[in-house]
């Protein structure tokens, strides 16, 4: 699977629901669901039924958008949440089970042979009820599990023909992403090229994203993402991030894919819900994501906007920003602007007022406002004969 034909499975309403200030209404959920549904992720994970009433409520409410996305439920490999689950309308269940041993010694305390039978069991359960389900089984903390005990797990029930896919959860951020390549590669060759595998990444060592392109370097088909990379601790592989990573790889595909302008929204809106601000460096939608300040970077881009974007702000809907008000700008950006403003200026005029403009914001902070009153100032005196007294005085 490459990268760019990889299945987003967005968690924004479950693992993100489990962020430390996220408290979303019905009504929120709905408008996070809608969003995700038309930006275009394939996958809409929910919290499991079994959690509340208010959650029960919210499944049944979800499942009955009909959404172009499947929504799934994230459910213990139990009989109890599967009712319920199915009861609520659900036809994508994604079932988990702890497999490293310090989680099944702290959880349900089952070995790993038994581990595969309850999975059969349940999955079973599952298809007999609702034959047209999709199910996948993950196991939770399988990177701090053997691999012994990973394929001990995988191979027997990928034989039973009951799962849609297998879930390889680094469900503490302790992987690299070698290691996540090589388990991959490991798994996918003992499960062999039809099985679809999926990746959950948290990011306790900042490696959530990088870890997502590895593990579909490594084999993988589907990726679990929230936006922003909400989640428990600091959260998971963010969705701006998998989108760019995409993009990256392959434009054509991600503009086929995605309703790319639509991310933006769909970000602020999380943020609004759950309360935080957008962080300033995040991929695509942060403030700073197309901004350029230094003078040779400025420079280039005004010539040739992909000698220094990887990717193009206009196919999300938004502009780059060449940053002129500081003491690194340089004469071919007040060029560029000066025409933005309508003036014809000659090199010697912009260079001239270039160097009034480092030299008064070596001292304080200017704005665009201030550089337009000089480039202004400039003009009224006909470009090649700037005193530069006055400009200092304009500004």
């Amino acid at each position: 699977m490459s990268l760019q034909k990889c299945f987003i499975v967005d968690s924004t309403l479950r693992e993100g629901e489990q962020f430390e200030l996220s408290h979303y209404t019905l009504a929120d959920k709905i408008a996070i669901a809608r969003a995700l549904d038309s930006f275009g992720v394939d996958f809409i994970e929910i919290s499991s039924p079994a959690v509340s009433p208010s959650a029960r409520e919210a499944c049944k409410v979800l499942t009955g958008l009909r959404l172009r996305a499947h929504v799934a439920a994230h459910l213990r490999c139990h009989m109890d949440d599967v009712r319920l689950a199915l009861e609520c309308g659900i036809t994508a269940f994604n079932l988990f089970m702890a497999s490293s041993p310090i989680l099944r010694a702290s959880s349900h305390g089952r070995g790993v042979d038994e581990i595969v039978r309850q999975a059969t069991e349940v999955a079973a359960y599952i298809k007999r009820e609702r034959p047209e389900a999709i199910v996948r089984f993950s196991c939770e903390d399988a990177f701090r599990s053997s691999l012994d005990d990973l394929l001990s797990i995988y191979v027997p029930l990928s034989k039973t023909g009951l799962f849609s896919r297998f879930g390889i959860a680094d469900t503490v951020g302790a992987a690299s992403p070698l290691r996540v390549m090589q388990t991959l590669q490991i798994v996918r060759t003992a499960l062999g090229p039809d099985i679809d595998i999926e990746f959950h990444g948290h990011n306790d060592t900042g490696c959530a994203t990088a870890n997502a392109w590895m593990a579909v370097e490594g084999g993988a088909t589907h990726i679990d993402t929230c936006v922003m990379g909400l989640g428990e601790r600091n959260g998971i592989t963010r969705l701006e991030d998998l989108v760019a990573a995409i993009y990256a790889v392959d434009h054509e595909a991600a503009r086929a894919r995605f309703d790319l302008p639509a991310l933006k929204p769909l970000v602020e809106l999380v943020a609004r819900i759950v309360g935080v601000e957008v962080p300033f460096g995040a991929c695509i939608v942060g403030s700073s994501a197309f901004t350029h300040k230094a003078g040779v970077h400025s420079k280039a881009i005004i010539a040739n906007p992909k000698t220094y974007e990887i990717l193009d702000p206009a196919d999300f809907g938004l502009e780059r920003n060449v940053m002129i008000a500081h003491q690194l700008v340089g004469w071919n950006a007040v060029k560029a602007r000066a025409g933005q403003l309508g003036y014809d200026l000659d090199a010697e005029a912009l260079k001239r007022i270039t160097a009034t403009l480092k030299d008064i914001a070596s001292r304080r902070r200017i704005t665009n406002g201030d550089v337009d009153e000089l480039i202004a100032s400039a003009a009224a005196v006909n470009g090649n004969d700037i005193d530069v007294t006055e400009l200092k005085a304009a500004a």
